[in-house]
């Protein structure tokens, strides 16, 4: 073979090499990308069917609780206390909103076995669905206190429709009869109803000896003793 020949093969070769590098070079890349982009939104159900059998609401006392089974002590450290006080708790999207933030410091390594069962790869998926915590609003509800338009207990409606208010009436004093009379200072008080003899008799005495001892309060008559008198034995 000629040296002419001989160079024309050489740059023939290095040609076709040149151009399958080219052609190779976007595949390549194309890989690369491919192992940093974001896994699909699937992933967490898979992982979650692997870890709970795909219950995000688990509790099986063994320390690790919900869907993706978060012991206590990271489900704290990553927030997932905003949500509830442990992951079975918490709704699957709010389980996935923590799990992404343990992904993005621990990698897939932190679910070991069933990442790599789920073909987990690249950074976490975002989380679909609200995350954020629900808090009830209680708004105090006002009593608004009508004034009452019609008849209130213990006022009665003129025909006028005047409402009269009456305060309670007081029973009206009984004022003894014969006030005149000297009402002195004694032992026992003339009640309603009393006699002289009948008051003698309570107090073991004779009426003669009590009418004797207040007659300047009773008067002439023994008979006639008046309620509020004080009588003195």
């Amino acid at each position: 073979m000629s040296e002419c020949a001989d160079s024309y093969t050489r740059k023939t070769r290095k040609t076709a090499v040149l151009a399958g590098a080219a052609l190779l070079a976007p595949l390549g890349l194309l890989a690369a990308t491919g192992n940093a982009a974001a896994a699909d939104s699937g992933v967490w159900d898979r992982i979650a069917q692997c870890e709970s059998g795909g219950n995000w609401h688990i509790n099986t006392g063994n320390g690790y609780y919900g869907g993706l089974q978060f012991s206590a002590s990271t489900w704290r450290a990553y927030g997932g206390t905003a949500y509830a006080a442990t992951a079975d708790g918490a709704s699957r999207s709010q389980q996935i909103a923590v799990a992404t933030k343990v992904q993005g410091a621990q990698g897939w390594g932190a679910w070991p076995t069933c990442s790599a069962r789920a073909g987990a790869s690249g950074s976490a998926p975002a989380a679909s669905g609200s995350a954020s915590a629900t808090t009830k609003s209680t708004k105090p509800t006002k009593k608004s206190a009508k004034p009452s338009t019609g008849q209130s207990a213990g006022k009665a409606t003129g025909s006028g429709g005047s409402t009269a208010s009456e305060a309670p009436s007081k029973a009206p004093e009984r004022s003894p009869a014969h006030v005149g009379r000297s009402s002195s200072r004694g032992d026992y008080t003339v009640r309603a109803g009393d006699t002289l003899s009948g008051i003698a008799a309570r107090y073991t005495t004779t009426w003669q000896h009590l009418y004797a001892a207040n007659k300047a309060v009773i008067g002439d008559s023994p008979d006639l003793i008046v309620p509020g008198q004080k009588l003195d034995f």
